[in-house]
């Protein structure tokens, strides 16, 4: 009998970006969810959201598919007018961002209001989790049983600052998948 040798790794992907956000893209096919979320009409105050994802050298990843799912003003998921999820693929943006266009979430079952964050990419076998806390509602954000879960010294890494910009009051969210101030992320 021959003695097997162990196989080359392979790197999964990226494959997410195309398929599952294909109109941002180009390609001429449809998506269930986009960057836009909410417009003007939408009940709740509309925000922008952004940031990138980051490696462990601080680079930009720029291949990488981020999913949000959110409730709405009010604090509930599946609103008959707020369906509340939406992705966006950090490839066709020159900065390796990903932007969206939002409302800010209510407070759900007493939890501090919350963005709810999923992060696919290449050599990931499964999607990162993480939350978005709002970093301007310090009261909420101290009951909140999840972020008090996290150990203090890190949960900074879960709040976008509000920051100062043309348009929409807007909120950045660095994802930063590992190194020095990896972001938490939670195993479901």
């Amino acid at each position: 009998m021959s003695l097997l040798t162990q196989t080359p790794s392979q790197t999964a992907g990226p494959y997410f970006a195309y398929g599952l956000a294909a109109r941002q893209y180009g390609f001429p096919h449809t998506s269930i969810a986009g960057a836009t979320l909410a417009e003007a009409h939408t009940p709740g105050e509309l925000i922008a959201l952004e940031g990138r994802v980051l490696d462990g050298v601080g680079q930009p990843i720029n291949d990488a598919l981020v999913e949000i799912w959110q409730a709405d003003a009010t604090g509930r998921y599946h609103a008959p007018d707020f369906g509340g999820f939406g992705r966006f693929g950090t490839g066709t943006e020159r900065d390796q961002a990903f932007r969206f266009q939002t409302i800010k979430p209510g407070s759900v079952e007493g939890q501090a209001p919350h963005i709810n964050v999923l992060v696919f990419m290449r050599g990931l076998m499964s999607h990162l989790y993480t939350r978005l806390y709002f970093a301007d509602e310090a009261g909420a954000n101290a009951l909140d049983p999840v972020l008090n879960s996290v150990p203090s010294d890190r949960r900074a890494t879960l709040l976008a600052p509000r920051v100062a910009g043309p348009g929409l009051p807007c909120y950045r969210f660095d994802i930063r998948v590992q190194g020095e101030g990896e972001t938490v992320f939670f195993d479901l």
